[in-house]
């Protein structure tokens, strides 16, 4: 599980301290002052070590303290001393990557993995996302050094969408039903996804259908791991756990939720819409009462993720169960949920 750290500056007034302290303690941050870390969810404390202070290590270790070890990576040298102080059993280590980021970052995260939790500062929540993705495993949390309290609560969202669920039911297919040619839109995603994984469609925004990547070989077309072929235009994806978009709106570079059976959740981009006119089909489904419709191109190479697989919609059948996200509200403002509104889709 990734850990957000926040450190609160010598300099705060009472006021923003005690603000700081409260978004810190909100978000189960590790509020750093100083020498000493503390978790906001228990009274455990870790003692944080300057580059200098690995002489101690020793004797810290046999009073059972908990250690972090802190230091600027400006070269090769203090790349080294990371990975010896990794190597010695130091719980934490907490780097700050100054003038390059990335490939330190790097360097570190391959030569310390499992020996050690690697915390890396940061200036702002927007560096958050940077950092956690690194080298694809990502940094262990990230210590926020911000006066700010909306700060907190944004790297904190980041943190924990490292590790969102989302929540997903059965449906029972009701109608498959062949309707006439028409645009649909094929998302190439950034990444590459698994079986049981791809994005989340759907006419309303209250029911969505889980639609697979194009993830399976066939006799006739090459697996393409990074695609979704998502369906028409008009139909709503998640670009977060609270928003929607229509499939239309998407464009290279924006936002898209990768989603598996198990409702596991992760952030990518997309990396093309490509829009192209074929045969359609409409597909109905229902659970817990409510009725869901998405219209899917009609090919053999679509599927929906079922409990246990998936399955072509070239071969749904009334009765067949598929896995789907249901929310409680239908009503949206740009993608923005309106609970109050009342909407009739149909």
């Amino acid at each position: 599980m990734k850990e957000l750290w926040v450190e609160i500056p010598e300099n705060t007034t009472p006021e923003e301290k005690e603000d700081l302290f409260t978004a810190a303690t909100e978000a189960r941050a590790t509020i750093v002052e100083g020498t000493v870390a503390s978790r906001a969810t228990d009274e455990e404390r870790i003692i944080v070590l300057g580059k200098d202070g690995l002489d101690n290590l020793a004797k810290l270790r046999l009073e059972s303290k908990k250690i972090a070890l802190r230091i600027t990576i400006k070269g090769k040298d203090d790349e080294n001393t990371a990975v010896e102080a990794a190597d010695l059993g130091v719980d934490y280590i907490i780097i700050d990557c100054r003038d390059w980021r990335v490939i330190p970052l790097e360097n570190i995260i391959a030569k310390t993995r499992g020996k050690t939790r690697l915390i890396a500062e940061i200036q702002n929540a927007d560096d958050a996302k940077l950092v956690l993705e690194t080298l694809e495993l990502g940094t262990d949390g990230v210590l926020l050094k911000t006066t700010d309290p909306v700060e907190i609560a944004k790297a904190a969202g980041l943190v924990k969408g490292q590790e969102a669920r989302i929540p997903l039911a059965t449906a029972k297919i009701t109608s498959v039903k062949q309707i006439g040619t028409g645009a649909r839109v094929c998302v190439d995603t950034c990444d590459l996804m698994q079986p049981g994984e791809g994005i989340l469609v759907g006419s309303q925004s209250a029911g969505l259908f889980l639609v697979e990547a194009e993830v399976h070989e066939n006799p006739y077309v090459a697996s393409r791991p990074f695609r979704v072929n998502a369906g028409s235009l008009p139909l709503y994806t998640l670009e977060s756990m609270e928003n929607t978009r229509y499939l239309s709106e998407l464009k290279a570079g924006d936002e898209v939720l990768i989603v598996n059976r198990q409702g596991s959740v992760r952030t990518t981009n997309v990396g093309r819409a490509k829009i192209e006119f074929r045969p359609l089909m409409l597909v109905e489904a229902e659970a817990d009462g409510k009725k869901l419709k998405a219209i899917l191109q009609n090919a053999e190479t679509i599927r929906l993720v079922t409990p246990i697989g998936s399955k072509p919609v070239t071969e749904l059948k009334v009765g067949d169960e598929v896995v789907v996200h249901l929310s409680s509200s239908s009503g949206r403002h740009f993608g923005v949920s309106v609970p109050e509104e009342k909407v009739i889709e149909r």
